[in-house]
């Protein structure tokens, strides 16, 4: 199978990533990478790391005949992206901004989004004709309660504290991304707010339709580039061992995601498509470590894995990827 594909607004972190996976994709024909402000460079010039890898430049003209585009537009930018140009009703489109993830955004234009978490939803992802990918931190938190809440267990207030890399906050530099001030450094932002919330409750009711717990939610900023770890806990009446064992069981086919028996830090997965868990119990609490690459896991690996879903590829495609023991 030859997939034709193209990327819209190829300049930015995910597109990065989303470039160096395709590029050696078995099944991936790169048609054309779309970028306004680049047209006419070399891809290596925007993203040092693909010298070598290609020699394909960007370009300000778009085919509307590709097979599947990515939309690597930032937050807001994809409706207006698909007012403006047409595409082929036979084009697939896979959206890494948060235009479509909420129910409510799922149709435009006659064309139907889905949820692309397939830890959640994999049997929809395979007869999706469009996706709307998850968040970075959502898709770390989801894959942490999601077992839950199919079991009903879900009753209590959920505290949540999850640390991005530098990465999560985009390419273009400001006030709390430079080195400068990342460096030796730590904060907090968006505390009980961020925007992930609205999703992460979406597909909890999913599976636990009578969820009506609150869910506190403090996101931070970490001094290191790639990852997200993600801690979760609330009050949980059964043992550790059957929380374990509802883990394991809920993602025994689940090609990405591992349930570990010992603690668990960001090194094993950055650079990788997995999100890796740990689970324990202190007293009546039990706690949910969950750590992923924000940039593929929780962005442009994703996007691939559902694209192979889509397409009826093996899912693990273009992901066989693994993370570096230093």
């Amino acid at each position: 199978m030859n997939i034709k594909v193209g990327i819209i607004g190829g300049s930015g972190y995910t597109a990065g990533e989303l470039l160096r996976l395709l590029i050696h994709h078995p099944n991936v024909e790169l048609n054309f990478v779309f970028s306004t402000t680049n047209a006419g460079k070399l891809i290596y010039d925007q993203h040092p790391d693909l010298v070598g890898e290609t020699t394909l430049k960007f370009t300000d003209k778009i085919n509307p005949e590709v097979d599947v585009l990515f939309l690597c537009l930032g937050h807001g930018r994809s409706k207006s992206f698909l007012e403006t140009y047409n595409f082929s009703e036979t084009t697939k489109i896979i959206d890494l901004g948060n235009d479509f993830r909420l129910d409510k955004d799922q149709n435009f234009q006659n064309r139907d989004f889905v949820y692309g978490l397939p830890e959640l939803q994999k049997q929809k992802i395979k007869s999706a004709q469009n996706i709307a990918n998850p968040g970075c931190f959502a898709t770390a938190i989801q894959i942490g309660l999601l077992p839950l809440a199919n079991a009903g267990k879900l009753n209590n207030a959920v505290h949540i504290n999850a640390t991005t890399g530098s990465t999560g906050a985009g390419v273009m530099p400001g006030g709390t991304t430079h080195f400068s001030w990342r460096d030796n450094n730590f904060s907090s932002y968006k505390v009980f707010t961020h925007q992930h919330l609205d999703e992460i409750e979406q597909s909890i009711k999913r599976l636990q339709t009578d969820f009506d717990t609150p869910i506190f939610f403090i996101p931070n900023r970490g001094n290191f580039s790639k990852g997200i770890y993600a801690t979760m806990y609330t009050q949980y009446n059964d043992s550790e061992k059957d929380a374990i064992q509802l883990f394991k069981k809920f993602y025994d086919n689940a090609e990405f995601t591992v349930v570990s028996d010992s603690e668990i830090h960001l090194k094993q997965v950055v650079n990788t498509n997995k999100c890796v868990l740990h689970i324990c119990k202190k007293n009546n609490m039990l706690l949910v470590t969950s750590v992923i690459d924000n940039l593929i896991k929780g962005a442009s690996g994703q996007a691939i894995h559902n694209m192979n879903l889509m397409f009826g590829l093996n899912e693990k495609t273009g992901l066989a990827l693994k993370a570096s023991a230093f």
